[in-house]
C-alpha cells in the first residue's frame, strides 16, 4: 500500500515538474511577446504608408487631404548617435523670438552624453532654438532647451527611459522669458536662465532633425512625426496632439509651418516645402517595441 502511494506521489512530482517547465516555458515567451507589443491591439490594424495624409493650401482654405486617421506610419527614422541626421529647410519656421511650437515622437536605446533631437536657428552666437535629451552636466535623459546665445536655458526635470516611445517637445510664447517643456502631456515650465538671459533671439541659417544646429550633439534612436508650429499650442491642443498617438496629424492647420512624418521619406507634409535631406539615416519598420497606445 505504502509503496503504490510512494509511486504515485513519484508520478505526481514528475508530472508537475514536467509540465511545470513547459508553463514557465510558455510564461516567458508570452513575457517577450508582450515586450515586443504583439498584444498591442492598436498595432494590428493597417499602417499608414508614407505620404498618405498631407496639409493643402490654397489662397481659400487650408486643410488636410488624404488618408488622416492617425493610424501608425509603416515605418520610422533610425539615427545611429555619430554620423546620422537630417537637413530641412526653414520656410516658415519662427524668427526672433515669436511664438513657436515643436512636437514629436522619440525613442533611445540608452543615454548618450547628448542627443539633439531638433533645432534651428544659427551656431554663430549661439542664436538658436533647440531640443535635446541632456546628461553631460545635466540629469540623464532629461528634457532641456537652449536659445538665446547659448545662455538662456531650461532643463526639465521630465525625463524619458530608454527603449520606450514618448510624446516630446515644448512651447514658446512670442517675447516670453521661459519655455514650456512636454513629456507625455505633462508639462514643466522654465524660465531662460543663463548669463544673457532674456526672450529668445532665433536667427534662421540652418535647421535639423537629429542633431543640433552647433553640429555637436547627434541622436541614437527613432523618431517619428515632427511637428513645428508657428504659434504657442495652449495645454489643450497639445494633449489633443498626444492623445493621437505617433501617428496623430496636425492639430492646428493655420499655423503649421513643419510636418515630417519621417515615415519612409524626409518630406515635408504642412504645405511650406521644407523637404529633408537625410546623411546616413534609414527607415525600419521594425520599431513598435516600447510603443503604447496613449
Amino acid at each position: 500500500m505504502n509503496t503504490k502511494s510512494g509511486k504515485k506521489s513519484q508520478s505526481a512530482m514528475e508530472y508537475l515538474m514536467t509540465y511545470g517547465w513547459a508553463v514557465l516555458i510558455i510564461g516567458v515567451v508570452l513575457a517577450a511577446l508582450v515586450s515586443l507589443g504583439t498584444f498591442n491591439s492598436a498595432l494590428w490594424g493597417p499602417r499608414a504608408s508614407a505620404g498618405s495624409c498631407k496639409v493643402f493650401r490654397s489662397t481659400a482654405i487650408t486643410t488636410l487631404e488624404g488618408v488622416c486617421n492617425n493610424v501608425i506610419p509603416q515605418s520610422v527614422a533610425q539615427f545611429n548617435g555619430q554620423s546620422s541626421y537630417i537637413s530641412t529647410g526653414t520656410t516658415g519656421l519662427p524668427t526672433g523670438s515669436s511664438a513657436r511650437s515643436v512636437f514629436g515622437w522619440i525613442y533611445t536605446p540608452a543615454s548618450p552624453s547628448w542627443n539633439g533631437i531638433f533645432g534651428y536657428g544659427t551656431a554663430a552666437g549661439g542664436q538658436l532654438s533647440a531640443l535635446w535629451l541632456g546628461n553631460s552636466g545635466h540629469t540623464n535623459n532629461c528634457l532641456y532647451f537652449a536659445g538665446y546665445a547659448d545662455d538662456a536655458q531650461a532643463t526639465s526635470p521630465l525625463c524619458p527611459s530608454p527603449n520606450t516611445w514618448y510624446f516630446i517637445g515644448y512651447t514658446y510664447t512670442s517675447g516670453s522669458t521661459s519655455v514650456t517643456l512636454y513629456v507625455d502631456g505633462q508639462s514643466q515650465t522654465h524660465s531662460l536662465a543663463g548669463a544673457s538671459a532674456g526672450p529668445l533671439s532665433t536667427v534662421l541659417g540652418s535647421s535639423y532633425i537629429g542633431k543640433d544646429p552647433e553640429n555637436v550633439d547627434l541622436f541614437q534612436g527613432f523618431i517619428s512625426n515632427v511637428q513645428v508650429y508657428n504659434t504657442a499650442l495652449d495645454a489643450n491642443q497639445v494633449q489633443a496632439l498626444y492623445m493621437e498617438g505617433i501617428g496623430g496629424v496636425p492639430v492646428n492647420l493655420q499655423y503649421i509651418v513643419g510636418w515630417w512624418p519621417l515615415n519612409g521619406d524626409f518630406n515635408d507634409y504642412s504645405g511650406n516645402g521644407n523637404a529633408g535631406t537625410p546623411t546616413s539615416v534609414s527607415f525600419t519598420s521594425s520599431w513598435t517595441s516600447g510603443y503604447t497606445t496613449p
